[in-house]
């Protein structure tokens, strides 16, 4: 008899911590497993705005999947752009366009997220998203050369137009994006001795009337006035209108010339989850506490796809898309895929929220651990001594650690790395959302394709 098949969509924290549980306690001859990802790496996230910001190399949040010394698990480099239940068959794309069929046993769902968009002209055109490895290294590139471009520029207008930022989004990502962005052209304009700093604008933005809500009133305030002090504008009640390649129109009417706009306004289910045709709550897979998908055997789901249920909050809430929640979804759901190979019951999932923390850059940060509310120094020993916890191996601790400790000693050289040199890539060019097929789709092609190998 063959081994029964594993197979796991997403290398973020909930597909990693899934997939290194399993090849901890499975036996070598248990099950065969298998990981859907375009990259042989997980990113780390929550560090994302200070690679963007070049504090930290892009290498140092990229932990490899090829670490582990228990690695067993076959990688099929590409994305899953449609799954049957019925055929249990998973269809994927992989980095070279080919379209292969997975079959499967035992199928894991946990694909992530995509950047949340609306229907606002101009906007997949012309704004930067900050949700891959890539964007941040591209926006790096991008702000270092406004630089270079106002500097070079004899014409007043297009200076003021490259030194005009725009965030939006003033939730974690965007606020964190902003700060750190912010101390990168405040420290970067010192080697533009042609340049007026005062001309260097930045702009956060939110349709919301707090910023970050979920940290409460007094921490929220204290982020706001740290941003505030360092020159940033922010405006709550108000979002994008239109954006255009020279200038962005806000909602109360406001034009801005920039040539800079970042879009962070939140994070939808991958659009995977849609392919299912199965139940969806806000397009997350609507989902048990055991995390699985009901009227269907061997199908898991969790992370920010699923709408698991939060069983420590109850009346109904479900778990909010945050790291922390998918580290241990991941953990679980590996144990449940576990006891239903060996014809175990499955165990619900439950975690208590530990809290949040918010690093601005330099000695500035709020953090709220176990609900106690911290600012400055404290908030920020906190948050990065939080991200080294949270780092998977040593040897990507280390890197971080380093980084810091080099950027705080020797600051930052403001090397572009030619990623723009020839087309300028958008919001739309970076996450491929037009790739999966709808649920039609799925079914026509595995009916009528051959099997394939990798």
């Amino acid at each position: 008899m063959t081994r029964p098949r594993i197979l796991v969509v997403g290398a973020g924290f909930a597909g990693v911590e899934c997939v290194r549980r399993l090849e901890r306690k499975l036996g070598p001859d248990e099950a065969d497993v298998t990981l859907v990802t375009p990259f042989a790496y997980q990113l780390y996230l929550p560090l994302l705005p200070q690679v963007a910001s070049g504090v930290l190399t892009p290498q140092s949040i990229a932990v490899s999947l090829r670490r582990s010394k228990r690695y067993r698990t076959r990688i099929i480099p590409g994305g899953a752009i449609g799954v049957d239940l019925k055929a249990k068959v998973c269809v994927i794309r992989t980095i070279t366009d080919r379209i292969v069929d997975e079959p499967y046993d035992y199928i894991v769902l946990a694909p992530g997220s995509v950047t949340r968009t609306f229907d606002i002209p101009g906007l997949t055109e012309h704004a930067f998203g900050m949700k891959t490895l890539a964007e941040a290294a591209y926006i790096r590139d991008h702000v270092i050369s406004q630089l270079d471009l106002a500097d070079a520029s004899e014409d007043p207008a297009e200076r003021a137009s490259r030194l005009q930022f725009v965030v939006v989004g003033g939730g974690y990502a965007g606020t964190e994006t902003a700060a750190c962005l912010q101390r990168l052209t405040h420290a970067a304009v010192k080697r533009y001795p042609r340049l007026d700093p005062g001309l260097i604008k930045w702009h956060l933005i939110d349709i919301a009337p707090k910023l970050m809500p979920e940290l409460g009133d007094k921490l929220g305030r204290s982020a706001q006035e740290v941003l505030k002090r360092r020159g940033i504008e922010i405006s709550l009640g108000v979002s994008i209108a239109k954006a255009g390649p020279e200038e962005v129109t806000f909602t109360d009417g406001r034009v801005v010339p920039t040539r800079t706009l970042i879009w962070t306004a939140g994070v939808v289910a991958s659009p995977l989850m849609a392919t299912l045709g199965a139940e969806t709550v806000k397009g997350r897979l609507a989902v048990t506490a055991e995390m699985c998908l009901p009227g269907n055997d061997g199908v898991f789901a969790l992370g920010d796809s699923a709408a698991v249920p939060d069983l420590a909050k109850g009346d109904g809430a479900v778990c909010p898309p945050t790291a922390q929640h998918a580290l241990r979804q991941g953990k679980k759901v590996a144990d449940n895929v576990i006891a239903a190979l060996r014809g175990l019951p499955l165990q619900p999932y439950e975690h208590k929220d530990l809290g949040l923390v918010v690093d601005l850059g330099g000695k500035d940060a709020v953090s709220k651990p176990l609900g106690v509310e911290l600012r400055g120094v404290p908030a920020q020993a906190v948050a990065r001594g939080y991200h080294l916890g949270a780092l998977r191996t040593n040897v990507a601790k280390t890197r971080v650690l380093t980084n810091w400790m080099l950027n705080a000693v020797a600051g930052d050289d403001f090397v572009r790395t030619g990623f723009q040199a020839r087309k300028p890539a958008q919001l739309k060019d970076f996450e491929y959302t037009d790739a999966y097929l709808t649920p039609e789709q799925v079914g026509e092609h595995v009916r009528r394709a051959q099997p394939l190998d990798v």
